[in-house]
């Protein structure tokens, strides 16, 4: 397991499209921030052809507009102490996540926080479009704050949990630094899960061997379960003794479904794991198992960039 631990964060970047949907984002950086002593970027960038309208809202055309814009969700920063910069990249872009990307390497950013339209209606922040691009195309840690309605916006940013998501890969570690910053920074506890399959639940390569030997494939997962167990015990002993509140659970069945329910069960306030740059999801949950969690999952999502 990696040595890396509590990556200094003293920069976040929160990149905002002018809709009140997008400001879910501000709590929970306020909360970050507020908790690291960390400064915080506002940015907009504007679009090329934009529609007149983001989710029903007036678009922001203009540098001005989008200054004037960015001033007033800044002050609400400044009323609570923290430390706000804004900037509107004013050359309207085709390739907005790219921009979001670019900047937070241009920034120095340490962590992005947007947010996501639970059903998928706000314009331009939806988690398949641009918040796991970011993680792909960029370098940087992104916290997704999910959000249904306005009802949900404004409310505070409060953490009690954060389910870490691994596979006993080393890729899957990605996210252990910035979740052991942000477990510290909100004063949350750690949940580490690790999926097993059953014999019922195996992806197809897998079970088409499981049927010729259901024994065989028994003992095996047995094994599997086994060393998940004692790879998530040295891991939270690890954690452990670096003073944060560590609990694990080894849940058995289908992959997606198994951590979700599990997350849920625990309360978790955000579900972290490691995404890889060119194929999105790795490890465990690589291809349609990552998008099943994270389509599952209807709270924060913090996803860390895996090496390589």
């Amino acid at each position: 397991m990696s040595d890396k631990f509590d990556v200094p964060i003293r920069s976040i970047l929160v990149p905002l499209d002018g809709s009140r949907l997008a400001e879910a984002a501000v709590a929970p950086s306020v909360a970050v921030a507020t908790g690291l002593g960390a400064r915080v970027t506002l940015l907009h960038v504007l679009e090329h052809e934009a529609p007149a309208t983001v989710h029903g809202e007036p678009h922001l055309a203009t540098e001005a507009e989008a200054t004037a814009y960015l001033e007033r969700v800044a002050a609400r920063y400044a009323a609570v102490g923290v430390a706000v910069g804004s900037h509107v990249h004013a050359n309207p872009e085709r390739d907005v996540t790219g921009a979001i990307a670019a900047h937070a390497a241009e920034l120095g950013a340490d962590l992005v926080v947007l947010a996501s339209h639970g059903s998928g209606g706000l314009r331009g922040f939806l988690f398949g479009r641009v918040a796991q691009q970011v993680v792909r195309r960029g370098t940087r840690p992104v916290l997704i704050v999910q959000v249904r309605d306005d009802s949900q916006v404004d409310r505070p940013f409060v953490c009690e949990t954060i389910a870490l998501l691994l596979s006993g890969a080393d890729e899957a570690e990605a996210v252990i630094p910035v979740a052991v910053t942000l477990t510290r920074a909100l004063t949350s506890r750690l949940h580490l899960i690790l999926a097993v399959p059953t014999v019922g639940t195996l992806d197809a390569d897998r079970a088409a061997s499981a049927t010729l030997m259901p024994g065989t494939a028994r003992a095996v997962l047995a094994m599997e379960e086994e060393s998940a167990q004692a790879y998530l015990g040295t891991v939270a002993r690890n954690l452990g003794e670096r003073g944060l509140k560590v609990t694990t659970a080894v849940v058995r069945g289908d992959p997606a479904s198994a951590t979700v329910d599990e997350a849920n069960r625990v309360g978790a306030d955000v579900l972290a794991l490691a995404t890889h740059g060119r194929q999105g999801l790795s490890g465990i949950w690589a291809g349609s198992v990552g998008a099943k969690v994270l389509g599952r999952f209807d709270r924060a999502l913090l996803l860390a960039r895996a090496p390589g």
